[in-house]
């Protein structure tokens, strides 16, 4: 299921109507440790690309910044009932597609569109431009894989451009 989209105010918290910094976390597990907390803190907008696990991770993160998640494929219950398996976040205009499996994406995001494509699932951060279009990955910051470090990210975004920051952990 897709849900509408969400159409975020392009203000960043420094009240610059054409910026915003968004926060991208994926497949935290139920875990988030005080460094992801303090990293995020001063984000607009928290973005998490799925396996949250726990309604305990997105009440912490919505303390911060208001929260778009997507159902991952570890997130079940009737807590993950309201999760969609896909976002589109309009900010300003940009447009940026969240799902957590990318190998599920069913949509062409350049004709769409889109400006990124946000993922999880890997475990594994990535920062990839394929025609014209950005596809991240923030990587988990409690269970990464294949000797990838602890990771999330920051991703300023400034009318149509992008610039990811991948922010390593310990």
């Amino acid at each position: 299921m897709t849900a509408p989209i969400k159409r975020i105010p392009s203000k960043d918290s420094k009240g610059n109507t054409d910026s915003l910094t968004a926060g991208v976390i994926s497949d935290t597990h139920g875990v988030l440790v005080p460094e992801v907390l303090n990293i995020l803190m001063d984000v607009d907008l928290i973005i998490h690309a799925g396996d949250i696990d726990t309604p305990a991770v997105l009440n912490e993160l919505n303390r911060i910044a208001p929260v778009v998640a997507v159902r991952g494929n570890m997130d079940r219950g009737n807590w993950a009932s309201h999760l969609c398996e896909t976002e589109v976040i309009e900010i300003g205009q940009c447009l940026l597609y969240v799902l957590h499996d990318v190998s599920r994406l069913d949509m062409d995001p350049l004709a769409s569109g889109m400006r990124a494509v946000i993922h999880g699932h890997t475990h594994q951060p990535s920062d990839e431009l394929q025609n014209g279009v950005r596809f991240l990955n923030p990587g988990s910051p409690t269970h990464p894989r294949r000797n990838a470090p602890p990771s999330l990210m920051k991703l300023y975004i400034m009318g149509t451009d992008l610039r990811p920051e991948l922010i390593h952990l310990g």
